[in-house]
Order: structure tokens, then C-alpha cells, then sequence
């Protein structure tokens, strides 16, 4: 009995545990996101632009458009660094940029965060059924939780 115990406690040890064998995330796990999305219920041109994976990055811009006239943008980085993590660096117009290093990552939802930033704090991507995407702001405002999502549908990217 004991030889059965020692063998098995071997090829328990032999095993490789949950955590050393998943593969470190890359932003190649977001390839969801890449490709062009219209905002539901927004103007013509206002959504989001993503390239495709590459060279450790994802490229974006978002344009939001009122009365044919486009009145907020920004342009993304999502980066792997040196040190394993990834990054969302975001320049909107007319604020200064902000990086947010991402905490959790599935198949299909990605968060990013940054306690110290103003707000928000937390920027989330959910891909949904049907090639819909919601991006969401959340944190705090002068002490009260609040949330703004951004729904959008996967389109061609001629067509955005």
C-alpha cells in the first residue's frame, strides 16, 4: 500500500498545476476585438476601430459623431510590456492620456484598471452573442458608484 501511495503522490507531483499550465496572457487573446464597431443608436461613423493583433499590440480609435460633426475621440494601445502585463493607454481628446493594466481576461471579456485615475477607473470590453460588443466606464464620482456602456454591433469596416 505504501508503494501505491508513494506512486501516486509522484505522478501527482509530475503533474503541472492549473496555474503553471495556462500560457501568460497576449494580447493575441484579443483577437475579438479586432475589426470595426457602430455604436447602436449612435450617428453614422461614431464607434470604435480595431486592428488585428500584432507585434504585441492592438491599435484603436473611437469617434463619437453629433449633427454630422465628430465631437469626442480617442486613440488606444493595448501593449504587452517587458514585465508580462498588458496595458490599455488611452489618449482622449482633450485630456491627457491614461494607462490601465488589465486584471481579468476570458474568451470574451477583457478588464482593464486604474484605482488612481479620476474616472473612470475600470474599462471593460464584453463580447456578446449576435457580434455585439458593450464597452463599459465604471468607478467612482465624488464618492458614488457609476457606470456608462457604450453597445455597439460588428459592421464592415467600409461601411463605419
Amino acid at each position: 500500500m505504501k508503494v501505491f501511495i508513494t506512486l501516486v503522490a509522484i505522478l501527482l507531483a509530475a503533474l503541472p498545476s492549473e496555474a503553471s499550465a495556462q500560457e501568460p496572457a497576449s494580447v493575441a487573446d484579443l483577437a475579438w476585438l479586432a475589426g470595426c464597431w457602430a455604436s447602436v443608436g449612435g450617428e453614422a461613423g461614431s464607434g470604435e476601430q480595431w486592428t488585428a493583433p500584432a507585434g504585441k499590440t492592438l491599435l484603436g480609435v473611437s469617434r463619437t459623431v453629433i449633427d454630422s460633426r465628430t465631437v469626442a475621440y480617442e486613440f488606444v494601445r493595448i501593449r504587452e510590456t517587458e514585465a508580462g502585463e498588458i496595458e490599455y493607454i488611452v489618449k482622449p481628446s482633450g485630456q491627457s492620456e491614461a494607462t490601465f493594466i488589465m486584471v481579468q481576461l476570458s474568451a470574451s471579456e477583457v478588464v482593464f484598471e486604474n484605482l488612481d485615475h479620476d474616472f473612470p477607473q475600470r474599462i471593460i470590453y464584453r463580447l456578446r452573442a449576435g457580434g455585439n460588443l458593450v464597452a463599459r466606464i465604471e468607478g467612482e464620482i465624488k464618492g458614488e458608484f457609476r457606470t456608462v456602456d457604450f453597445p455597439m454591433k460588428r459592421v464592415d469596416c467600409e461601411s463605419q
